[in-house]
């Protein structure tokens, strides 16, 4: 059997979709495979999330720092609106307690590399007036961004395709094919088989259930969120604003939060995401619910309760809808980008958690440099499946 093209690369969310245009970029030939349509999985579920402020001092850093880079000329790049906006974030310190925290974050987050500064009490509502008036402080962080989630995947599958990728939707990865020696040959999908010698798994939480097709194990589970959308009315707040106890509840770290033990149940904790049509979008929680994307209301009350804690005046906004999305997790909150060594040719990029929209064109430049054989723009290590063996 002769191959049909030089890359296989399975899921077409936003991570497969920025993979597939880099691969494309660099002149393979790619052929990406969906199950459903591009996007209609984890990304189409979640906000337009490209931060540094929610990251681990360090390599997480040093990650988020090189993708942001990325996006600075990515409109141009691939030439489509993904509605890119860096207006800058900021945590809301709710506690003195919690603003020793975040002198040490800042102190951190510094020796990074990341542009920071606290706010004190007194200015910060010069900077957010609609803000509750007992809040502290204000972390900030100057070169976050959003944009529009499902932009950006058609973006990279228009480029893409115009590079001359082959985008299959309502396609399913059934299974790995392997050869005699064990290498990776190709995929049998459920309109039938496509050869290639190289593999990119990037299918988010269902990576695991693909993998495994060839006998190995991928430690990504899900972990469900919720996201409620305002309806249009007036400005409450310039820029992403999340609680500084976000922090504790991504990486399930103890700190200064009185909250009642359901919201500690549910991680939940406050965000808030102004959109460019006059709406706004709040968040989050964190539960692990296997592949259950139905609405919890308790949950949803519990993360309204929480944003009116920090923004009162929207107590009597409309909610539009809800819906809840799975992110997916790995224990030490890194993805996995990296060659999968017990099979030749096969490689994983998966298990961005809640960062896969911002580390998007870092994944796909990585991904791209690792199947070309070049220097990889930051160290594999820290995001080689291996650290799990």
């Amino acid at each position: 059997m002769s191959k049909v093209c030089d890359v296989i690369v399975v899921g077409c969310g936003v991570i497969g979709a920025a993979i597939t245009y880099y691969l494309s970029a660099s002149g393979m030939e790619v052929v990406a495979v969906e199950e459903n349509d591009v996007g209609s999985g984890t990304s189409s579920r979640c906000d337009g999330n490209v931060l540094v402020i929610d990251k681990k001092p360090g390599f997480d850093c040093e990650l988020a720092l090189k993708s942001q880079e990325l996006f600075e000329t990515l409109e141009d790049d691939i030439s489509f609106d993904v509605e890119y906006r860096q207006l800058g974030s900021v945590l809301a310190v709710e506690t003195e307690a919690q603003a020793e925290g975040a002198a040490q974050w800042h102190s951190a987050m510094s020796r990074s590399g990341v542009r920071v500064k606290y706010i004190e009490s007194s200015d910060v509502h010069a900077h957010e007036p609609m803000l509750a008036q007992d809040i502290v402080g204000l972390f900030e962080c100057a070169s976050d961004s959003s944009l529009n989630p499902m932009n950006l995947v058609y973006g990279y599958v228009l480029a893409a395709q115009n590079n001359g990728a082959v985008i299959k939707t309502r396609t399913k990865a059934k299974r790995l094919l392997l050869d005699t020696q064990h290498h990776i040959k190709g995929v049998e999908t459920s309109e039938g088989t496509i050869l290639a010698p190289l593999v990119v798994i990037s299918a988010g939480v269902w990576t695991p259930q693909i993998v495994r097709t060839c006998g190995v194990d991928v430690p990504i589970v899900p972990r469900k969120g919720h996201i409620i959308v305002s309806e249009r009315t007036f400005k409450v707040a310039s820029r992403k604003i999340q609680e500084f106890g976000y922090i504790m509840a991504k990486f399930g770290e103890e700190g200064q939060r009185d909250v009642e033990p359901e919201m500690e149940k549910y991680g939940i904790a406050m965000v808030f995401e102004p959109t460019p049509h006059e709406n706004f979008l709040i968040g989050s929680s964190r539960e692990f619910a296997g592949f259950d994307t139905t609405c919890n209301m308790e949950v949803v009350s519990l993360m309204a309760k929480r944003a009116i804690r920090f923004f009162p005046c929207i107590e009597d906004v409309r909610v539009i809808r809800t819906y809840a999305g799975l992110r997916p997790y790995t224990q030490d909150h890194r993805p996995i980008i990296s060659k999968v060594d017990q099979v030749p040719g096969l490689y994983i990029a998966s298990g961005h958690e809640g960062d896969g929209i911002g580390l998007a064109p870092i994944t796909g430049l990585l991904v791209s440099e690792m199947l070309l054989g070049c220097t990889p723009s930051v160290p594999l290590e820290p995001l080689s499946l291996n650290r799990f063996m």
